[in-house]
């Protein structure tokens, strides 16, 4: 499948502009493979964005229907959108056969971002959880090749990816009137860590090209130990590593082909 080159560079450029980490996790994987990766990506940006797009619920409303709308039809004859990100996602949906429930549900799960009211216990937040960073996760490591059978796994390197994303996010959420966790007590946020760490633990693959997919994920033991040893960092907008340690660690990752 061909992508017109504009589309992929202005996928690039938005990744690079407003997800700097998968810029760099994208960057370190083989060139063929970098496309899918930088389209799923932009994707996930321009979903994430739609509920901060206006103080009107329904701008955002119509823009997570646009994409809910991108989905649908590419699983049809009709011609792509001509949007620098509808347009390519819609010829990778098509190439590489992605699960439309899973795109959907990605974007569905932003509707909780149009309201600020908080979720209504523990699994409601690992279901969201699952369906935005788990669900892109998979979505990345489908378009590399990776075999459906270990979907569940991969799965759960995406959803312990989006606790740590979640985490570092809760300042930024908390300004804007959100209520990030059902309980954000230190000791719910440690098991919340700990818990993660465990899973994540118990996930193991042997080396394969399609791991590149799953090298945005190349901070998350790190992190998920820092916060479980010191839940009070979330709340204090200090999750993370530095760049000095991020760039040593994805340099040390991509070198053993892991992630």
């Amino acid at each position: 499948m061909t992508y017109l080159t504009d589309d992929i560079n202005a996928c690039a450029e938005m990744v690079q502009k407003g997800d700097p980490d998968r810029f760099m996790a994208v960057m370190s994987a083989r060139p063929e493979q970098r496309a899918p990766l930088f389209i799923l990506y932009a994707f996930n940006l321009e979903v994430a964005r739609a509920a901060w797009a206006s103080q009107e619920p329904m701008v955002g409303q119509m823009r997570l229907q646009f994409w809910r709308d991108v989905v649908e039809s590419a699983n049809s004859d009709a011609v792509p959108r001509a949007h620098e990100v509808a347009r390519p996602l819609t010829l990778l949906i098509r190439e590489k056969g992605l699960d439309a429930s899973v795109l959907d549900d990605l974007i569905a799960a932003r509707w909780w971002d149009l309201n600020k009211d908080p979720f209504a216990d523990e699994i409601a937040f690992h279901a969201h959880i699952a369906a935005t960073s788990g669900g892109l996760m998979r979505l990345a490591a489908k378009s590399l090749g990776a075999p459906d059978a270990l979907m569940q796994d991969i799965g759960v390197i995406g959803n312990s990816h989006g606790i740590v994303t979640w985490f570092q996010a809760i300042p930024e959420l908390e300004s804007r009137g959100r209520q990030p966790l059902h309980d954000g007590r230190l000791e719910t946020v440690r098991d919340l860590a700990t818990t993660a760490l465990h899973n994540l633990n118990a996930v193991h693959f042997a080396r394969a090209p399609w791991c590149a997919a799953l090298r945005s994920a190349w901070q998350t033991k790190a992190v998920l130990k820092q916060i479980k040893a010191q839940p009070e960092r979330v709340a204090q907008g200090a999750v993370g590593l530095s760049e000095f340690h991020k760039k040593r660690s994805l340099f040390f990752k991509t070198l053993v082909g892991r992630y």
